[in-house]
């Protein structure tokens, strides 16, 4: 009983330009299916697009306007009706009728005349594949969305860890975590801004973007090995303690490069190779005068010489233990009069840009007291 409840639910779209053999086919299948039928190619199309879709069709191939073969590309092409299996019934018996309708995507060929147990047989074991097939096919959707949950958990927790490993060096400072909120919004915007560019189109592809992102919380992580009279200061540093505070950029990209010395899986921690170039390179400036190796232009990596312009502008907007902090108006000048010295021109073209975007990044991240010109 539960058997024969189930094949009632399944229905069979029988679809031939004669009535008589609508007829037969309709008496033999709907004491065990849900039977529809069509005496055409195009209104077999639309019955196979209308809910419930038919979980099978038989299809007869000698119709005139459009025959069996045409609608079976056409069934093929709409992704509503794509999936239904379609057997042809034909008078047609040569092998390469068979042949040409299989190779169109057709899962059976019967010839007519009908043979009732045999259509039965050939309808209820074609009905079961399809119960099978969509049933793998509702787990793999499942498992892949699965799969895309526990990346997307995996990628938030990773994003999580960072941001939580950035901010004990920015406490360090007495900086607050809108200093990496901050930063990270203003690398983002000078990327998608430069990627804008033939110049830079091919480079600063969507992936890469995303790297610089998640790498920019990481650029002051070597000041976790400053010692507290150098970091803490609030006076003018003496030249052997800037060298000291200088280092804290080498410090840096040697901590992630052992993080990750070990690891061969490189796709995984991409963004940490990214996050060791701009630790380690984004005090250099664009005419050779920075620090810690005095590289000059190009050499400097692109993803370092966009967090020098984001850094920089965020640390006069901000306030310092030798300094109140500037307005956004003074700080985007000073940013811009070091264009071709200390910032790459192509950078400070794409921030002059999208200057009003670094305002609403600033505002939205604030700081208790920001914005206010220094005297």
């Amino acid at each position: 009983m539960q058997q024969g409840a189930a094949q009632q639910t399944k229905t069979v779209l029988v679809v031939d330009d004669t009535p008589a053999n609508l007829v037969v086919l309709g008496e033999l299948l709907m004491p065990h299916y849900q039977v529809r039928v069509a005496n055409s190619g195009p209104r077999a199309l639309v019955s196979a697009a209308s809910e419930p879709l038919p979980d099978l069709i038989l299809l007869d191939i000698m119709m005139p306007g459009m025959d069996g073969y045409e609608v079976l590309r056409r069934l093929k092409d709409d992704p509503r009706t794509q999936h239904i299996p379609v057997v042809f019934i034909s008078a047609l018996d040569q092998i390469e009728d068979e042949t040409k309708g299989l190779e169109l995507g057709a899962v059976d060929y019967i010839s007519k005349p009908i043979r009732p147990p045999i259509v039965l047989a050939r309808v209820r074991g074609q009905l079961e594949l399809k119960e099978a097939r969509d049933l793998l096919r509702d787990r793999n959707e499942w498992l892949e969305g699965e799969v895309r949950r526990r990346i997307r958990q995996y990628q938030r927790i990773q994003e999580i860890s960072v941001r939580a490993l950035a901010s004990l060096a920015e406490a360090r400072d007495n900086e607050t975590g809108n200093h990496i909120l901050r930063t990270q919004g203003y690398v983002k915007l000078l990327a998608e801004e430069l990627s804008k560019s033939p110049k830079y189109a091919a480079l600063l592809t969507p992936k890469t973007i995303e790297s610089y992102t998640k790498a920019a919380p990481l650029h002051d992580i070597g000041k976790v090995g400053i010692p507290d009279h150098v970091l803490h200061k609030p006076g003018k540093h003496t030249p052997e303690e800037w060298e000291i505070m200088k280092s804290h950029a080498e410090i840096g990209l040697a901590a992630i490069r052992r993080a990750i010395q070990d690891e061969d899986d490189r796709e995984a921690v991409d963004f940490l190779y990214v996050a060791m170039e701009i630790a380690g390179n984004h005090h250099e400036k664009w005419d050779g005068s920075g620090y810690p190796q005095g590289l000059a232009g190009t050499a400097i990596p692109l993803s370092a010489r966009l967090m020098a312009v984001a850094d920089v502008f965020d640390a006069l907007i901000s306030r310092r233990v030798y300094k109140p902090p500037y307005s956004l108006e003074t700080a985007g000048r000073i940013i811009i009069e070091g264009r071709g010295a200390h910032f790459d021109p192509d950078v400070v073209d794409a921030f002059t840009h999208c200057i009003a975007e670094f305002r609403a990044i600033a505002e939205r991240y604030a700081d208790k007291e920001s914005f206010v010109e220094a005297p």
